[in-house]
């Protein structure tokens, strides 16, 4: 049964303080019960199932969704059932995305990136038999990312790494290059996987192991070089994102409960497979003052581009995007001729192209270096 349904039957029948007590123990039972609610876009009302119907009938199926049972912000909420325009002016209008200028300044870092990193942590990450959120594999995977993002980040001794605990096992990971500004440019990836059901071995390469690697290869140049920023860095490793976006979800809600000042968050999700040999920047639920930043920063650093549309819940982004920070999506390729393996055991190693990668690292350094300057 749908729980808005439910709610407004109650409304009607019981009156609205009675309702609001009925509602709410009937979705505490469920949610005692074991089921998650979802929705799959704006107008549908929520679907309550289990987690292994989650993964089994919507991720393995690659059928976008939100698990929002954990949601108590009606903002957030009212965000995830807009049907209005999904590509917004960022509630801090205050913020400028200017011209490029500092192609100097960060080719210099861009120059000190390669594979050889990105080759051997691929190669760990999808040697696990999955990185599924709930599985003693994933968690096992959490605090393999925790302590080589940590060995990564010990060439500067301002960089701290933490773990943001959820209500499940798998833990996020928050790497903090500290500025002389607290506002954040964030690069975020998931590091959790699926090969289509809870149980399936899912190496997870190009999705999105291949994003995580973008990351730390980037990381790791920057501590070595004990980059000091002036706005604070920030990269956000997201756990349980193949679940309907929980890990992100809940850093997000923090963010905005604690009210820090986020200037942009780029996602970074699939960066390992692409025919067209050009990063892919998606247009909806994005802000349209960085979204056209970042296309400036891939025009002026890697040349063309190509775009797309994500869709509801697509990944990490949309939990930003619902709780009102500036953010984007970068992937390496558009849908149609994305990788044709997600979601299943033949996401491998083998599958990913580590020149894909580079290029991705190379934005990612570009952005942060263009955008220290905000």
């Amino acid at each position: 049964m749908h729980f808005k349904s439910c709610v407004a039957t109650l409304l009607v029948t019981l009156g609205l303080s009675t309702a609001a007590s009925v509602a709410d123990a009937d979705f505490q039972a469920r949610v005692k019960a074991g089921l998650r609610l979802i929705k799959t876009s704006p107008t549908d009302q929520g679907a309550w199932v289990t987690d292994e119907e989650k993964i089994n009938n919507y991720t393995g199926k690659c059928a976008h969704f939100v698990d929002i049972t954990d949601i108590k912000d009606q903002d957030v909420l009212r965000a995830y059932s807009d049907q209005a325009d999904n590509t917004r002016v960022a509630a801090a209008a205050r913020i400028t995305y200017p011209a490029v200028s500092h192609q100097s300044e960060a080719n210099g870092l861009i120059a000190q990136l390669n594979t050889s990193g990105p080759q051997t942590w691929l190669k760990t990450l999808t040697d696990f038999y999955n990185r599924y959120y709930r599985s003693t594999y994933g968690t096992q995977s959490a605090t393999w990312l925790f302590n080589t993002v940590k060995s990564i980040s010990a060439a500067n001794s301002r960089i701290t790494v933490s773990q943001f605990s959820h209500s499940y096992a798998q833990p996020s990971i928050i790497v903090r290059i500290p500025g002389t500004s607290p506002n954040l440019i964030i690069m975020g990836a998931h590091f959790d996987s699926t090969g289509g059901t809870t149980t399936a071995r899912g190496p997870g390469a190009v999705d999105n192991a291949s994003g995580v690697v973008v990351l730390m290869e980037t990381l790791r140049v920057l501590a070595n070089a004990r980059y000091a920023p002036r706005n604070t860095m920030e990269f956000h490793f997201y756990s349980g994102e193949e679940a309907g976006l929980l890990g992100s979800g809940d850093i997000f809600r923090n963010y905005k409960s604690v009210g820090k000042t986020v200037l942009a968050m780029v996602n970074t999700d699939m960066a390992g497979y692409s025919p067209s040999g050009k990063i892919s920047s998606y247009n909806d639920y994005s802000d349209a003052g960085l979204l056209a930043y970042v296309r400036r920063v891939i025009t002026a650093y890697l040349g063309s581009y190509t775009t797309d549309t994500c869709g509801y819940g697509c990944s990490d982004h949309a939990s930003a995007y619902s709780n009102g920070f500036p953010t984007a999506y970068v992937c390496d390729e558009p849908d149609a001729t994305s990788t044709p393996y997600i979601h299943s055991p033949n996401d491998a190693y083998s599958t990913v192209s580590f020149t894909t990668v580079l290029r991705h690292a190379k934005f990612t350094m570009a952005f942060l270096i263009e955008a220290n300057y905000l």
